[in-house]
């Protein structure tokens, strides 16, 4: 089936909202195999939700409309659907009783505006909403479906589970859809396709035809596999993904969606290891995303930002002359802290991060993007020491985030080529 969303609300084409049910109804689809061939956000104009649906409805089988369906004037998408599939509205007693006892129940009375939800486009199906006011409707039109949902999650996400996913049983059929999120870093865009290229044709092939999307973000690659087949689809993506950990090795950190801070939290919660942090320009990010794992007090301790020298010479012990020498942006300092910062908290690894993160501050010789790490491990008595300079592009927050990308991935390869 091929099905399209459309999420109404003025409020959603502003920078204070963002439409997170088209996420979720995405995934709720492609358990049954149906994809999502586009989305849209329409403001509350009538003529303009009126164009946006009757394109979708020539486009697709499967029409999916929330928000839109409150008491209020500018609550459209009832009398628009109406309009474009020439089915009047009509009044439903039963759904006003349901509002006006919902009411009572907090001991108060139904306003009148609230009749406007019990109109009902002819022919539809009422759903029921347990947590709100709103009905859900389903219409079956010329071959097609049209569903609208409540805008509110806690509305939506249960109505989806508890009555739509039975009703869209039917239309899918047997046919699933199964998905792998891969994750990679380390590695250029390009040289990870370069990479795949060899997969795909292969994967096309197969009794089970695998796709392949790569998408780009913040200090990593994804690979998003996929394959829709009336079977299981199972097998087929745990072949491809062990194909595609063969083409990329340990580039390749995640092969079922998890983040880098819990890839290496795994890591070191498996070896029984404990971690710190010695931070600059990360200013704390390193540490706040290894702390965003529940569970993570496992095996993190402890982590300073040591944003002026002082601060270096003061909590590491890293040398003063060795900052007047080379810099606080050096491997030299970098080095340094992150052994400093293993001696002074006594965890077996440490990470340090010292770099420029703009916009200002660069020079000739030390551009901004200019990032140094460092990593130390105390064991059996000595303390090794790791040191990488990183050049990454971007603003200010692209430069951080991409530095606390590589410092943690610093630790998770080093927990690797140990163990092998």
């Amino acid at each position: 089936m091929k099905a399209e969303v459309i999420a109404v609300g003025s409020e959603l084409l502003t920078a204070a909202h963002i439409d997170t049910n088209s996420l979720f109804i995405t995934q709720q689809l492609n358990e049954h195999g149906i994809e999502l061939q586009g989305k849209s956000v329409a403001g509350d104009d009538r003529a303009t939700l009126k164009a946006i649906v009757s394109h979708a409805l020539a486009r697709a089988e499967l029409l999916i409309l929330t928000g839109g369906l409150g008491p209020t004037d500018d609550d459209l998408t009832r009398d628009v659907v109406s309009e474009v599939l020439d089915r009047p509205l009509e009044f439903h007693a039963d759904i006003l009783a349901a509002i006006e006892a919902r009411f009572a129940a907090r001991g108060l009375k139904a306003p009148g505006i609230n009749r406007r939800q019990a109109m009902v486009p002819r022919g539809a199906v009422v759903l029921a909403n347990q947590h709100g006011t709103a009905p859900g409707l389903w219409i079956e039109h010329d071959r097609k479906i049209v569903m609208l949902l409540p805008g509110p999650p806690r509305e939506l996400q249960p109505m989806f589970k508890d009555v739509l996913r039975e009703r869209l049983a039917g239309p899918a059929g047997a046919t699933r859809l199964f998905r792998r999120i891969l994750r990679v870093t380390g590695q250029s865009e390009s040289f990870i396709e370069e990479k795949m290229q060899p997969l795909y044709a292969q994967w096309q092939q197969g009794p089970i035809r695998i796709s392949a999307t790569i998408l780009a973000s913040l200090g990593q690659i994804e690979l998003h596999l996929t394959a829709v087949t009336k079977g299981d689809g199972t097998g087929a993506l745990d072949q491809a993904v062990e194909e595609v950990r063969q083409a990329l090795g340990t580039y390749l950190f995640s092969v079922s969606g998890e983040t880098m801070p819990e890839v290496l939290g795994a890591l070191l919660r498996e070896r029984g290891l404990r971690v710190s942090t010695a931070e600059s320009c990360t200013g704390g990010l390193v540490m706040a995303r290894l702390t965003e794992v529940s569970g993570s007090s496992d095996y993190v301790d402890r982590g300073v930002v040591v944003y002026s020298n002082q601060s270096k010479i003061d909590l590491l012990g890293v040398p003063a002359d060795l900052i007047a020498t080379h810099g606080a942006v050096s491997e030299p300092v970098a080095e340094a802290m992150a052994a400093g910062m293993a001696r002074a908290s006594g965890t077996d690894l440490a990470v340090s991060v010292t770099g420029i993160a703009g916009p200002r501050g660069g020079t000739p010789q030390k551009p901004v993007g200019m990032v140094v790490i460092g990593a130390a491990w105390a064991r059996q008595g000595r303390c090794d020491t790791r040191v990488r300079t990183f050049n990454f592009i971007g603003g200010r927050e692209m430069i951080r985030f991409q530095a606390s990308q590589a410092a943690l991935d610093m630790l998770r390869r080093w927990l690797i080529d140990t163990a092998t």
